[in-house]
């Protein structure tokens, strides 16, 4: 076994193998399948940060709890790699996908300069894309203005920004992941303001009727929530009373196009200490399109459900990074079984097909219980089937009107009327 941490070398020579691209859960959960089955089979694990093992969804939660970056690691990248015999390429970026010889192109991520950079290639024999997906930054969000919660390294930067005392924040976008961060936050001692384009958090999935539900609790923990209304501008503040803090400007949806609108509409602004985007993954092109494989930005690498084979011979995809029948796959819950597949099809093993369930679905907000199955999407012939002022369930009924979905909403015991 053998650890990499800063470069790569120019003559780096390894066995055909497994190789996997990402170290986040999708990745390491694959070392596991592997290794629980074949102790002897060379591994290869490249990756941009340093392979540290941690449980990515705390991110939402773990700042109310008052813990660092370093709480949340559960083994080191260095420490893991060689438990699991597996020779870990940290801190290195794999630029291109060479299908016909089976190598990769990488480069030190931390040399980005090609001028400056020794460069490597190694081979392999299977070869899995777990590299995730990367948060999406709008215009109107400039990447040095704005934070994500998206992985630990950046939380770890923003956890230390907002440890210094009270401050406010602006969270663009009331999915599940901004609402969840808007929760914590609040609990943490912060004023929390949430913009949505949408009426209502989790407008995309659920409909009107259970959305109204967590717009009223989110809002009764104290929450400022903007709903129907788009974020066109995050400017640092250069001097006056406010230098060095960050203003937001918004507009209404229905008037952010119009060049008639009131111009009292367009002049919304807010004064906060920091922004974060919550606005949607996308999966980078750059190796897919390498490889020749079947991919859609927004939801991901094409595979086939059964084996997790991408439209490449020889190499999967798992995780965030990857899509069953252009429905994109980014809840932990089925990784180990898209794990324990792969690492079957790679040695061989006859195996019965990785059977695509979507999971149980809950926001880890406490103001309310949210718990939906199946897939879940705001527009669509919804009915409900019981209604009283603790509870709403409703379900989602296709064409043939068959259930395809269903979402429990209940006030916890501390918010009841």
């Amino acid at each position: 076994m053998s650890v990499e941490n800063s470069s790569v070398a120019s003559t780096t020579s390894v066995t055909k193998g497994v190789v996997i691209i990402g170290a986040g859960l999708a990745g390491w959960h694959v070392i596991d399948a592997i290794r629980a089955k074949d102790k002897d089979i060379p591994i290869t694990l490249v990756t941009t940060d340093n392979g540290d093992r941690y449980h990515k969804p705390m991110l939402t939660m773990a700042i109310s709890q008052n813990k660092r970056a370093s709480d949340l690691v559960r083994a080191t990248g260095s420490d893991a790699a060689e438990a699991a015999q597996v020779t870990l390429l940290a801190n290195t970026q794999v630029t291109d996908i060479d299908t016909t010889t089976q190598q990769l192109q990488l480069i030190s991520a931390n040399r980005p300069d090609p001028a400056n950079t020794n460069y490597a290639t190694i081979s392999y024999g299977k070869l899995v894309l777990a590299m995730g997906a990367h948060p999406i930054f709008p215009k109107s969000l400039p990447e040095d203005l704005v934070w994500h919660v998206n992985h630990i390294e950046r939380f770890g930067q923003l956890q230390e920004k907002l440890a210094t005392g009270s401050q406010h924040v602006a969270i663009v976008g009331a999915g599940m992941v901004g609402t969840e961060i808007a929760e914590d936050l609040l609990k943490a001692g912060h004023q929390i303001t949430l913009i949505d384009l949408n009426d209502a958090p989790l407008s995309q999935m659920l409909p009107a009727k259970a959305t109204a539900r967590i717009a009223k609790a989110v809002q009764s923990q104290g929450i400022n929530f903007l709903g129907g209304y788009q974020v066109s501008g995050v400017n640092r503040i250069s001097n006056g009373e406010h230098s060095g803090q960050l203003q937001v400007s918004y507009a209404p949806v229905a008037s952010s196009s119009n060049v008639n609108a009131d111009a009292n509409s367009q002049a919304n602004t807010l004064i906060v200490d920091h922004v974060i985007a919550s606005t949607g993954l996308t999966v980078d092109d750059t190796l897919p399109t390498a490889a020749g494989i079947d991919y859609n930005r927004r939801t991901g690498i094409a595979v086939d459900a059964p084996t997790l084979r991408t439209t490449a011979d020889n190499i999967y995809a798992i995780g965030d990074c990857m899509s069953i029948n252009g429905v994109a796959c980014r809840y932990v819950a089925p990784l180990r079984a898209q794990a324990a597949t792969i690492a079957d099809d790679i040695l061989g093993h006859e195996h019965g097909g990785y059977d695509h369930k979507p999971p149980m679905i809950r926001l880890k907000n406490k103001a309310i219980s949210v718990m939906a199955t199946g897939t879940p999407q705001a527009n669509g012939n919804w009915q409900v089937t019981s209604e009283s002022d603790d509870e709403l369930i409703m379900e989602l009924l296709d064409d043939n009107n068959d259930v395809c979905a269903t979402v429990t909403i209940k006030a916890p015991p501390a918010v009841k009327a």
